[in-house]
């Protein structure tokens, strides 16, 4: 932790450098060097706030970042939820993941402690630094709410992967009082997340926002995420659940532009980026960095216009994938979630692959398609809320309120009504039978997004591939590792330089 928040405290000052247009040449000759900027000298214009929130934005992309050969951060909380599997296993630490024998030296939890708090850090920065500046109010209150709703996001993954954390909030010296600081307790960490997106909800923001910045919408997505993991394990703050279906009603009820898509072609579809279903995403762009998910294309197929390539680090596991009826349209070759087959070199004639591999990602515009050249620009951004999510948010929370009501029905025959399959009529569910269509829904719907492993956390259940039920979490065994989950696995464990660079911090049980 400390490493981490000296190492990173100032990153945004040296990036905030090159967006000033004020310096001239003759500036580097005075006495004061440009590069070393500090925060009293820099915060002093909007330019200077505007770029301090793009580096927060920028910081939040580590989620697409490398962890060693043929991996990426993001497969950090696919790897160990028995949905997908590798057919390469070059990568130690991933296979770690993937067998369910991952620790505290884990580069991609070293990875996602460093990005997390990299987000925080620069997202104290701006709350610490922009009210002091002379701009125009309405678009200071703007960047003050995204950076709020930023700050929130990160803690909200680091209090679901580890529990208690340092909790910090102010920008960090090597003299600042919680320079080692201890690990807080979790309820204290939900607090300031609800704090900061309740400020940001009531902050000026736009609706939606097709730039890619963080609107209401997003705001009001994450609170009910936050309202419904609350209300799960290990809080159990059932209470929660009406707050979470009441603020994801409000999503729902002044949607505006937010829409399911018709097809599932179109959420992969860089075209529609930030539209229509897409609620908050993760910028990408290839004249900065490309779509970041291309440990999903098989290994060494010619799938795309570069030809045999890609590393199949990240693939179906087989019994996920046969645990989707075979009238959803989700499993259907190039339609939803999977591909079997493709264009040989993203153009060419159609080849078997020999097995399904994941389609959700697959950018048609970069990598081609049958006669269409791809255009070898991956702009497809990496979707984090889409509303399909805030319908079975809805669906669960409401049944936890009030029972299988028409409103929860409703919302979850939306996402099965797309995936063209019947949904069974109100009165034939009660709330457990109901209970588990929801998450049944959100394991096959929200597959390959980062979710299962959080579902899997607060549910402490586990959705069984061959039976089509529940297990208990601790017990239940990952086929593709035959390893049964453990009750360390509800947590991870603290990186463990980080542990010994800072005396205040503990171990996880059992790590």
């Amino acid at each position: 932790m400390k490493n981490n928040i000296r190492q990173h405290i100032n990153k945004i000052l040296g990036l905030s450098v090159l967006l000033i247009s004020t310096v001239g040449c003759s500036d580097f000759l005075d006495e004061q060097d440009p590069s070393n900027l500090q925060p009293e000298s820099f915060y002093t214009t909007a330019t200077h706030a505007q770029a301090a929130i793009a580096a927060v934005y920028a910081e939040a992309r580590f989620v697409g970042d490398g962890a060693g050969i043929f991996s990426s951060n993001w497969q950090f909380l696919m790897a160990p939820t028995g949905t997908t599997t590798t057919e390469t296993a070059q990568n130690s630490d991933l296979n770690n993941l993937y067998s369910l024998s991952f620790d505290a030296n884990t580069l991609h939890v070293r990875n996602w402690w460093g990005g997390i708090y990299q987000v925080i850090a620069n997202a104290n920065l701006v709350l610490e630094n922009v009210p002091g500046i002379d701009m125009d109010e309405a678009e200071k209150n703007r960047i003050l709410s995204e950076a709020k709703f930023l700050r929130a996001w990160a803690y909200f993954y680091a209090v679901r992967i580890w529990g208690d954390v340092p909790l910090i909030t102010l920008p960090q010296s090597a003299t600042s009082e919680d320079f080692s600081p201890v690990r807080a307790p979790q309820q204290e960490v939900y607090g300031l997340i609800l704090t900061d997106l309740t400020e940001a909800e009531n902050g000026g923001l736009p609706w939606t926002d097709e730039s890619g910045r963080v609107g209401q919408a997003a705001v009001k997505t994450l609170l009910a995420k936050v309202y419904l993991t609350m209300a799960g394990q290990p809080l159990n703050e059932t209470g929660r659940y009406a707050d979470a279906a009441a603020k994801a009603k409000e999503v729902i009820d002044n949607a505006g532009p937010l829409r399911l898509f018709d097809t599932y072609g179109e959420l992969h579809d860089e075209s529609l980026n930030n539209t229509g279903e897409h609620i908050f995403s993760l910028q990408y762009n290839d004249l900065v960095a490309s779509n970041p998910m291309g440990n999903m294309y098989p290994n060494f197929q010619p799938v795309t216009y570069r030809g045999p390539s890609g590393t199949g680090s990240t693939i179906p596991d087989i019994d996920f994938y046969n645990s989707y009826d075979d009238a959803d349209l989700r499993k259907v070759n190039r339609e939803g979630w999977f591909y079997s087959s493709y264009y040989r070199d993203g153009t060419g004639e159609l080849f078997d692959l020999g097995k399904p591999y994941i389609f959700k990602y697959f950018n048609r515009t970069a990598d081609g398609t049958e006669g269409v050249p791809g255009t070898a620009k991956d702009n497809l951004n990496l979707m984090i809320f889409r509303y399909a999510e805030v319908l079975l948010i809805y669906a669960e929370a409401e049944n936890e309120v009030n029972g299988p009501t028409q409103g929860a029905w409703d919302a979850l025959k939306a996402i099965r009504d797309r995936a063209t399959l019947d949904t069974p009529a109100l009165g034939t569910f009660n709330a457990q039978s109901f209970r588990e269509a929801v998450w049944t829904e959100r394991w096959h719907e929200l597959a390959f997004e980062m979710k299962a492993w959080f579902d899997m956390v607060r549910l402490r259940q586990v959705y069984n591939v061959s039976t089509g039920g529940f297990d208990a979490f601790v017990g239940h065994v990952n086929l593709n590792s035959d390893q049964p989950l453990q009750e360390k696995h509800l947590l991870f464990p603290l990186p463990e330089q980080e542990i010994i660079n800072s005396p205040n911090l503990t171990q996880n049980p059992g790590y």
